[in-house]
């Protein structure tokens, strides 16, 4: 045989002749290892995707919407998959739904969650959408109300028995009032809140700069920023933190649904908090959705679907849910938009953007 005819210094020449030198055999591993590598990325990129498979007779959407809603959705969303499976011979839609905060939401959104409708706490977030080329210019107009479909005022949580008689705006600059709020810089609910406390000044009369003292008052007696509502609320209500919470009133409402009774004001002065809904274009265009998506918007302004939203604690949109919910919200005297304050566009520039109003009085309560 060959192999007993080789003699055993005649091994190393043979290998030396086989093998790759030691260059080509780096060269030949990199290349393997670069290979494997890109498969990698790619399966991983695939599993990363939606599932959006559908059965024979069914289409899918994808709902992404602020954490509240949720309560409210579990309910409209069974009532419009029956109304449309009666109207168009049967066929199911499957909904995938998403839920968190709204700031988190909408870059999820730009980043790549393939939501076919967005229900979000701002509008400057939809816009945020619209500027990353996913929404097209104009969705306001598509539907009523400028698009907003549910709507909120601020609300002023006290703890049990209201210990420190807290009954106004005016009363969270005092001196022995703790404030709970989120960061305005991460937070679309803190956002409105300082909108509020501003607001509760220049629109009562007073000018900008009565306005700034009196917002870093507040903010001086705010001993922590939590990035969002959920961790304010959290901060408040299991941490025992603070006097007062600054918060949405519908979520008041909720929590009193499920047993909570903590005492409320609605200061008399308030800011109407209009949350909107949106078709995302690229998204139902590509996924061939945009029929049924734009019915499931149309759905969301009627009197069943905006009574749903009033019993989870939302002011609907529909003047009539309301009293069909048998839901009564709290008179306010003197309600302003957002729009009396110049547009999101002008509120994120002088407010919110780096260096802006929020930062300065961060600044000034050495908090930077």
């Amino acid at each position: 045989m060959w192999y007993r005819r080789l003699k055993q210094k005649d091994w190393f020449p043979f290998w030396k002749k086989t093998l790759p030198s030691a260059k080509n055999l780096k060269s030949a591993l990199f290349r393997v290892f670069v290979l494997l590598f890109a498969v990698g990325l790619g399966l991983s990129w695939l599993i990363a995707q939606p599932v959006r498979s559908q059965q024979p007779g069914e289409v899918q959407l994808t709902l992404v919407s602020f954490a509240v809603t949720k309560a409210a959705y579990d309910r409209i969303i069974p009532a419009f998959v029956a109304k449309w499976r009666r109207e168009n011979n049967g066929q199911n839609v499957r909904f995938s739904q998403s839920y968190g905060g709204s700031g988190s939401q909408t870059r999820a959104v730009i980043d790549g969650l393939e939501a076919d409708i967005v229900h979000l706490a701002l509008a400057f977030d939809t816009s945020r959408i619209q500027q990353a080329g996913l929404i097209q210019p104009g969705w306001e107009r598509e539907v009523p109300n400028n698009g907003t479909v549910s709507r909120s005022v601020v609300a002023l949580v006290t703890k049990p028995g209201n210990p420190k008689r807290i009954q106004s705006w005016n009363d969270l600059a005092r001196n022995d009032v703790k404030v709970i709020t989120a960061n305005p810089k991460t937070s679309g609910v803190a956002r409105w809140n300082f909108l509020a406390l501003w607001g509760s000044v220049t629109r009562s009369g007073g000018n900008e700069q009565a306005a700034r003292n009196f917002v870093t008052q507040v903010y001086r007696n705010v001993p922590l920023l939590p990035r969002d509502a959920r961790e304010a609320s959290d901060a408040f209500y299991k941490q025992g933190q603070g006097d007062v919470l600054i918060n949405y009133e519908n979520e008041i409402l909720l929590a009193r649904l499920r047993g909570e009774t903590e005492p409320y004001v609605i200061p008399q002065v308030n800011i109407s908090i209009d949350n909107p809904v949106a078709v995302v274009d690229r998204n139902v265009d590509k996924h061939g959705t945009r029929r049924v998506a734009e019915a499931f918007v149309r759905y969301l302004y009627t009197p069943e679907a905006q009574r749903e939203f009033a019993a989870v604690g939302f002011r609907p949109v529909n003047a009539a849910a309301a009293g069909a919910a048998n839901r009564s919200f709290a008179t306010v005297s003197r309600l302003f938009t957002i729009n009396d304050l110049g547009g999101w566009d002008a509120v994120q520039r002088k407010f919110f953007a780096d260096g802006a109003m929020f930062d300065q009085i961060q600044t000034a309560l050495n908090r930077r």
